[in-house]
């Protein structure tokens, strides 16, 4: 099974403990930060790839570091990562939980190309209309690029949604055969 398969069913079991224990929105925020955790520390990354040291050991050890950080639910299914020898996904896990709980939410993440800086309030005033024409609640992500001009241009998922002043030259331009 290809690694981000592996993940996403671990992410779903992980989703199904969260929902039981009502805090699916926490969880998520607990298997990010240790996400990070091991993508930032080297000493935790090579503590949890080290052949030397056993998956016992090792589950030792993350019982005692997190017993009072972590629901005793989420410290057991840390455990069966190491179980597992699947220890080092737990990045990649902590993404496919965050997509699972957005789609579980209601929520899309939108990539929205904008030709300028806006105010927060734009932003708002951007979003709330986004949000109904997509269905869902749309958390953008804005960048700015000057070269569309003006208007916005929006990807999520397999949607491109392009209303850039520059798109809409090039099709005045295609239609007037220039």
């Amino acid at each position: 099974m290809r690694e981000e398969s592996v993940a996403r069913n671990y992410a779903q079991a992980l989703l199904e403990l969260a929902q039981k224990a009502r805090d699916p929105a926490g969880w998520g925020t607990m298997i990010a930060d240790v996400s990070a955790a091991v993508q930032r520390e080297p000493t935790l990354r090579r503590f949890l790839e080290s052949p030397r040291v056993s998956a016992d050991e090792k589950n030792v050890v993350l019982a005692k570091a997190f017993q009072d950080r972590l629901p005793r639910l989420l410290v057991r299914f840390l455990q069966l990562l190491v179980a597992n020898r699947r220890q080092m996904l737990i990045p990649e896990i902590a993404r496919e939980y965050m997509t699972l709980l957005d789609d579980v939410e209601g929520r899309v993440h939108a990539d929205v190309t904008v030709s300028r800086l806006m105010t927060a309030d734009e932003e708002r005033a951007l979003t709330a209309p986004l949000s109904r024409a997509v269905g869902k609640a749309v958390v953008p992500h804005f960048v700015v690029d000057p070269s569309i001009l003006g208007g916005i241009i929006v990807r999520y998922g397999d949607t491109l949604m392009d209303g850039s002043v520059r798109r809409r030259l090039a099709t005045l331009r295609s239609r007037l055969g220039a």
